[in-house]
């Protein structure tokens, strides 16, 4: 984990000023911390809000939240399985400080289950190598044989809660200089971003509805942008015995995941943060129609014998979007039942294959999206259970000249209003075609497609325009034969 990547994503330096920092260090040694604030680039009071703010690194076992044989049952999984032989490299998969595996190890050789082979290296200073005995061998068939996982040791449910709950979505405020931001993209009314706002803020579950095509999968990814404060996710955290998979690398973004600045790393000493967790930014998860109700239970894996956690855990602390709501393979009754309790008490219950159930704070921002008239989908005692409702609706004439201008213009595309107006035209003949948010990137595309196979430099002409019209629809629209060509 790395203060540098930290402090950028909060915004409060950049890294030009992480390279300068980074100089002066090289220069004349301290922390990087410091070094920022005695240059002017960061007050020493947001540097400490970011220090209390992350993990801090247990300085014991105890520290951990883990009991000594879960602790040592994972170390001797590690060497057997990952082949590690010192302490410095399971320290590296467990994720846990070089002091505290070294206590592991001085347990396991007093226990008889490591052999000392030798020095790591050729320098009077190496790192000794370690080998399982036939009883540490043993013992590590046994403990996979309880689970087989390997890898960053799991934090205790306690833990887990707390970090949710300090790092609440609603602890974040978004205003509106952030939403115009975030949609700077995208063609928004002033009306949409007011109705926005507060349902952002709020943190409670929003229904997007509207006739398809209108960018409602994308108006819900750029919710996600407009916040900037990092969260923690745990690699995996433990409960009754039991370890659950939270940190998804298909789904978190670790913010140090362009942590090359110039051939530069923006980082500290990896002992000041604990790195069990992962400094992420908020996630933003969507579940399709595949989504059904077993996909928001834990995940057992009956060999490994362990967990993975379901996508709405992994967006606690972000937004979690339910896209085409009403198509599911599971009813909308039956998911709306689901989330009664989560949504109103925000708290969710979990059930262990043991039995054992446990709970956790439910801190997401919820998106229903939906083509379907609300009302059809549910009845007004669950849509009342949905507080903001935001109909993102067709595009005016205006707004669609607007985006039909800058897709053109981003693609190199040279337009012009008549020839806008000429496409609005033919869209209205075409049955009665509404207007929609899709199709201008739709026929500049088909436009840009023609062009290539016909070997001509990109532009509008009559005939490309009414075969991407043709596409656009399965009625041919003979009357943009008389589009307009810039």
């Amino acid at each position: 984990m790395r203060l540098g990547d930290i402090l950028v994503a909060h915004g409060l330096v950049t890294e030009s000023d992480i390279a300068d920092a980074m100089d002066q260090q090289r220069l004349q040694g301290g922390r990087l911390g410091d070094l920022l604030v005695a240059m002017g680039k960061l007050t020493a009071a947001d540097l400490e809000a970011v220090m209390e703010e992350a993990p801090a690194v247990p300085a014991t076992v105890e520290e951990t939240g883990l009991s000594l044989p879960d602790l040592m049952n994972l170390t001797i999984k590690t060497m057997y399985a990952a082949n590690a032989e010192t302490p410095s490299a399971v320290a590296d998969i467990l994720k846990l400080p070089n002091r505290i595996v070294q206590l592991l190890f001085e347990s396991a050789k007093e226990r008889k289950l490591l052999d000392v082979l030798g020095a790591a290296g050729l320098r009077v200073n190496s790192e000794l190598r370690f080998a399982l005995t036939e009883k540490g061998k043993q013992w590590a068939v046994d403990a996979l044989s309880q689970n087989q996982y390997v890898g960053p040791a799991p934090v205790p449910l306690s833990e887990y809660k707390e970090r949710i709950e300090r790092q609440r979505i609603t602890n974040e405020r978004v205003d509106r200089a952030a939403i115009t931001a975030g949609f700077s993209d995208l063609i928004v009314s002033d009306a949409l971003v007011s109705q926005l706002g507060p349902a952002i803020n709020s943190g409670q579950s929003i229904l997007l509805y509207g006739p398809p095509g209108n960018g409602k999968t994308s108006f819900a990814e750029r919710i996600g942008r407009v916040f900037r404060n990092v969260v923690y996710v745990p690699y995996c955290f433990e409960v009754e015995g039991q370890i659950i998979k939270v940190f998804d690398p298909g789904i978190h973004e670790p913010i140090h995941k362009n942590a090359e600045s110039g051939g530069r790393t923006l980082a500290l000493r990896r002992e000041d943060f604990d790195r069990r967790w992962v400094a992420c930014k908020r996630p933003f998860i969507v579940a399709g129609g595949e989504l059904t109700l077993e996909m928001l239970d834990l995940s057992f894996n009956a060999l490994a014998k362990f967990y993975e956690a379901p996508l709405h855990v992994k967006a606690l602390g972000g937004i979690f979007m339910i896209d085409d709501f009403g198509r599911q393979l599971v009813s909308p009754e039956a998911l709306l039942n689901r989330w009664i309790v989560p949504l109103e008490r925000r708290v969710d219950y979990l059930k262990l294959h043991t039995g054992k159930s446990f709970s956790l704070p439910f801190d997401e921002l919820v998106i229903f999206s939906t083509n379907l008239t609300p009302r059809n989908l549910m009845d007004p005692a669950f849509l009342r259970r949905i507080p903001y409702k935001l109909e993102v609706g067709a595009p005016s004439r205006d707004e669609f000249r607007q985006i039909f201008h800058g897709i053109s213009k981003s693609r190199g595309l040279e337009t012009s209003d008549q020839v806008v107006n000429a496409v609005m035209g033919a869209l209205q003949e075409l049955g009665g075609t509404s207007l929609a948010s899709y199709q201008p990137k739709f026929i500049v595309d088909q436009v840009l497609a023609a062009c290539k196979f016909e070997n001509i430099p990109p532009r509008f002409r009559p005939d490309l325009i009414a075969m991407a019209l043709g596409n656009l629809s399965t009625e041919r629209a003979a009357a943009s034969e008389g589009a307009p060509t810039n």
